[in-house]
Formats: structure tokens, sequence, C-alpha cells
């Protein structure tokens, strides 16, 4: 997804056709999330899963949110070390799929799989909403180390005093919707990891069960 680091990350992108730049590219990612998740519906619906297909679908699926990625930690609104968990797990996926394939084993897509990759779409979005005026809008978030007394922060305990006076605005929703992105993405990195030994246990089942495995 060139055009999503080029909306993103580009000085001429900010006001496209009048349009925020985060709110083409939040555009452009569910609109590449969803027909993605149309094409692989209409596809195992019809029973024309190809060999080809199961391998290449979920590497279509990782330029996609590593692109998003990449993006959310140049604008600090995720951090660095967990960007590198998920993207550095599907390389070394990427590898082992093409490992297995040479042996002649195709590793589809497995449910923890696709729980990391909505994980990552709900991420992703939230995370660009949030920081759609350019900063984050939690101080200490996106930056060094994740907080984990998060409800000490001064501006998440500013939006949850407003919600119980009812008196929400808009930057209290972005701390919402900040806290829900990061959660996330907490959500992505443990089930990037959980998902990493599922594939290697499969293939390392699927080799045994070989003549020369």
């Amino acid at each position: 997804m060139p055009l999503l680091v080029v909306v993103l990350l580009t000085p001429f992108a900010e006001n496209w056709f009048g349009i925020s730049s985060y709110a083409i590219a939040i555009a452009l990612f569910l609109a590449a999330s969803l027909t993605d998740i149309l094409d692989g519906h209409l596809a195992r619906s019809r029973n024309q899963v190809s060999k080809a297909g199961a391998l290449l679908d979920p590497i279509a699926d990782k330029l996609l949110v590593s692109a998003a990625l990449i993006v959310l930690v140049e604008k600090h609104l995720a951090p660095a070390w967990a960007v590198v968990v998920i993207v550095g797990r599907e390389f070394i996926i990427t590898g082992l799929r093409s490992v297995a394939a040479a042996d002649g084993i195709i590793i589809s897509a497995q449910k923890i799989g696709k729980i990391k990759m909505w994980a990552q779409c709900v991420a992703i979005v939230a995370l660009l909403v949030a920081g759609a005026t350019g900063n984050p809008p939690v101080s200490n978030f996106g930056w060094e180390l994740p907080t984990f007394r998060f409800w000490e922060v001064a501006e998440v305990q500013t939006a949850f005093a407003h919600l119980e006076s009812f008196s929400l605005n808009t930057n209290d929703w972005k701390v919402f919707g900040y806290l829900v992105g990061r959660a996330a993405l907490w959500v992505s990195v443990l089930t990037a990891i959980w998902s990493m030994f599922d594939y290697f246990k499969f293939f390392l089942a699927e080799n045994k069960k070989r003549p020369n495995g």
C-alpha cells in the first residue's frame, strides 16, 4: 500500500481534495481491508481457493498492515518495539511458508492469525482516528515503552472525569479511541507471537507425516 504511505507521510498529501490526509488514509485502509475480506469470502464460498491464492493472500495482508503500522510509528501513534515484533513475525512466517511450500506443504491462515489481523485493523483505524490532528492525544504514549498505569495519565483522568459528568469533548473521544487502539495493539502483539508458534507447530507436524520427514 504505497499510496497509504504517500498520503500520510508526504507534505503535499495534507489537504488533497480539501479532505484531511488521515481521513483519506482511513478510507484507503478500510477499502483495502474490506475488499480483501470479500475476495477471500467469495473464493471460499465458490470453492475457488488456489494454492497460489492461499500463499499470496497472506502476503498482501502483511504489506497492507506493515505499511500502516510503519506510518503509525512515524506519527508517534505506536511504539516502535511493538511494530518490530509484529512486522518481524510476518517476515518469519513468510519465510516459513516459503520453506513449507518448497516441501509441498501449504500453510493457510489459522484462526488465531485471523484474530491478530482483526486486532491490527482495529488498532490501526482507532489510532489514525485518535491522531487525526497530527499529534497523539495522550502525552506519554507512543514515544517510549508503554505505560501500564494508564489511568494515572492526566489526559485519561480528564476524559474519564468528563465521562462521569456527561461533558465529553472531541479530545476526550480521541483519548478513548487511543486507549482502544493501544489495547488492540497489545492484542496484536500477543496473538502475533502466539500464532507464530502455532504455525511452526503445524509445519513440524505436517513435516513429520511425510515419508522422509
